[in-house]
């Protein structure tokens, strides 16, 4: 990963913005971007700042370990709140506004928690990239009055990373992760078995020591995707990622010669889309 410079005016504007509030609620992903606003809000608000992190069957366990842990670090105030997309049969049915159900439970459960705490401002950590891919979730963002400072001071994704490596965040070179769903094509049922069924298989291959990949679950087919630069590893390690998937319920194992890339679950809709509809987000 080539290191981007450090902006330190940016950092400036963001701690700006968090002083001009009173209390802060973010929503905590532990990922690099809601770590960085966590992180400011925190030092700049101390206790009237808490990060919020969404707990359901879509988020692995592997990340909802190391978010805590993070916040820790942090020295972040954290609380972990259950949310129940998963029990929503518009979600379950897995059409491509699958995000934005996910997200109207979220936000709800987020704006609610912050309307009975007193606290003024909400926020998640949309930079200013994200609008260049598809993401309805922001539609619920929008319904929830969810602010995005790091979009609206106009941090890409390269600022968010040189400014968390400032800061000494361990996670500023963390790869993009994404909630388990992604990995189901659309129109299949999404079930917390199934979702369970992806996180055992990816954690099989995380333990192998492959960091970036994703497995895409097609019935009884599992499809790897690693970046090309892995494709003799996982070749090399051929009988012990295929053994491991098998053993996590899938008869088939296949690697996927286009690599790891972000989306690849939207390629089927390339064409199919209505005028005005948002596919769901990359991951």
């Amino acid at each position: 990963m080539i290191e981007a410079p450090f902006n330190p005016a940016k950092l400036k504007l963001l701690r700006e913005w968090m002083r001009s509030s009173k209390r802060v609620l973010v929503a905590y992903s532990g990922g690099v971007d809601s770590s960085l606003v966590l992180r400011v809000a925190t030092e700049e608000l101390e206790q009237e700042a808490l990060g919020i992190l969404a707990v359901s069957p879509s988020l692995p366990d592997s990340e909802r370990q190391q978010a805590v842990e993070l916040a820790q670090v942090m020295g972040a105030r954290l609380k972990l709140v259950p949310t129940h997309e998963t029990d929503d049969v518009r979600y379950q049915a897995n059409g491509t506004n699958r995000c934005f159900h996910c997200k109207d439970h979220v936000y709800q459960t987020l704006r609610r928690y912050a309307d009975d705490h007193a606290f003024d401002r909400v926020v998640d950590g949309m930079n200013a990239e994200d609008t260049l891919d598809m993401r309805p979730g922001r539609a619920a963002a929008k319904l929830h009055g969810i602010e995005s400072p790091l979009h609206e001071l106009g941090f890409t994704k390269d600022d968010v990373r040189a400014a968390a490596r400032h800061l000494g965040l361990s996670n500023w070179s963390k790869p993009a992760a994404a909630c388990l769903a992604s990995r189901i094509p659309y129109g299949t049922t999404v079930t917390p078995e199934l979702l369970s069924q992806v996180e055992r298989a990816e954690a099989a291959l995380h333990a192998l020591g492959f960091t970036e990949l994703r497995v895409r679950h097609h019935g009884d087919t599992a499809r790897i995707e690693v970046p090309e630069t892995c494709f003799d590893d996982l070749m090399v390690r051929r009988a012990e990622v295929i053994a491991a998937l098998k053993t996590n319920g899938y008869t088939y194992v296949a690697m996927d010669l286009q690599g790891l890339r972000s989306g690849s679950m939207n390629e089927v809709l390339a064409g199919r889309q209505q005028p005005g509809v948002v596919l769901a987000q990359p991951v």
